[in-house]
């Protein structure tokens, strides 16, 4: 075992372009420089605090999931017999559109 641990894993960033309106952009300048932070912390904290507060898009989410996780499930179980053969085709991962927010 060593005696120093290893440093915690950052998470990787993904970049993310918006628009708000200049007293908006003020204020979480000032709230950043309040709490000796950088803006994007600011907006991911209170993104995180938003989502884990909002109890019906926590039901949504998880309904979304469950869904894509059966979608998933029959893509992958799609079978073809051709005479004796069987042949099975796996799905592949959807790329991603660029709009999401984490990764």
């Amino acid at each position: 075992m060593s005696i120093l641990k290893a440093p915690p894993k950052q998470p990787k960033n993904a970049t993310l372009q918006l628009r708000v309106d200049e007293e908006l952009k003020i204020r979480l300048d000032k709230y950043a420089e309040f709490l000796d932070s950088t803006e994007s912390y600011v907006v991911s904290e209170a993104l995180k605090l938003v989502f884990n507060k909002d109890g019906e898009f926590k039901e949504w989410l998880e309904h979304q999931q469950a869904n894509g996780r059966e979608s998933t499930e029959e893509q992958e179980s799609v079978t073809v017999g051709k005479e004796k053969r069987q042949t099975t085709f796996a799905a592949s991962t959807p790329k991603s559109n660029g709009n999401q927010l984490f990764t």
